[in-house]
């Protein structure tokens, strides 16, 4: 077993694990405790959460809690790396907030959860997880991707305890539609099949739009199946590092209405253009996540 501390003193802008993985960003983490996305999960002090990462095509398991000034992790590998790149520890908060809007509710939001920040997914999860996000409470969501690792993902041995990796794009491919509805896909349980298949057929590879400007790489996501704009926006954000990507969704769209009613333009790509420019250009998605988990968790009642 390997383990390490990160020392969190000289992030730029602190840190706050808890935030970062449990405010609709990512699915893909679990606590230890069994009270991910609970609203009664307390605080997350000292919480043990966990994932799973692919090193040379093998799955291994990554634990990690935040304690006073550092982050303990465990695996079976020097995980170190993958945390930094997970879970944005390198990003420059202090300038990054800089860009955003001189706005109450900005401010707002990022001094309820400073220390939050971006994370960078692994890229056919995050697809997966925001293809079954449709109308959904983020509670379901991660709910629907514990039951795919479950039921699909390869099983990871680890210190005396199975874990279940994310399932591969070949098994989620081969599953059946009935199968993946049981696990409460709904309606969406052929759109995960679909882009599976595509994924793993080589018809199409969701890392391969990387390095493409912004609006292209958008437009190339939505050849999968299941996956609008918005989709698209999300997988670009949480997975992909175009931190300008702010994807509309009913909380974006609200706050829009509200603060910033001249944005609205009445289609996707125009609004998404004015919100962009309004939430600080290229670091435009790190203010919408704030914006989202403010709001969502219950703005000024927080």
């Amino acid at each position: 077993m390997h383990q390490g501390t990160i020392d969190l003193d000289p992030l730029a802008g602190g840190f706050d694990l808890q935030s970062t993985v449990e405010s609709g960003q990512s699915y893909l983490w679990d606590r230890e405790d069994g009270r991910m996305y609970d609203a009664d999960g307390g605080t997350g002090s000292d919480a043990w959460y966990w994932t799973t990462a692919r090193v040379d095509g093998d799955p291994v398991v990554v634990r990690v809690r935040q304690t006073d000034g550092s982050l303990e992790w465990e695996s079976t590998v020097d995980a170190e790396h993958h945390l930094r790149t997970r879970l944005g520890l390198d990003d420059d908060l202090p300038a990054i907030r800089e860009t955003a809007p001189p706005d109450a509710v900005v401010d707002a939001a990022y001094d309820a959860y400073w220390g939050m920040r971006i994370v960078r997914d692994p890229v056919f999860p995050s697809l997966v997880s925001f293809i079954c996000s449709a109308q959904m409470r983020v509670g379901r969501i991660h709910g629907m991707q514990q039951a795919l690792r479950r039921e699909f993902g390869d099983p990871v041995e680890f210190d005396g305890r199975q874990y279940r990796a994310y399932p591969t794009p070949a098994a989620l491919a081969t599953a059946s539609e009935a199968d993946l509805r049981d696990l409460n896909l709904g309606y969406r349980a052929p759109y995960v099949k679909r882009s599976a298949a595509m994924v793993a057929e080589g018809e199409a590879d969701p890392a391969a739009v990387a390095g493409l400007d912004y609006e292209a790489a958008r437009e190339s996501l939505t050849e999968f199946v299941g996956v609008g704009d918005k989709v698209a926006d999300c997988v670009l954000l949480f997975s992909l590092g175009y931190l300008e990507a702010v994807p509309l969704d009913t909380w974006i769209r609200t706050t829009i209405e509200e603060y910033y009613p001249e944005c609205d333009r009445g289609n996707y790509t125009e609004t998404s253009r004015a919100i962009r420019e309004t939430l600080g250009g290229e670091y435009a998605g790190y203010t919408q996540t704030y914006l989202f988990h403010y709001l969502r968790s219950g703005g000024e009642d927080h």
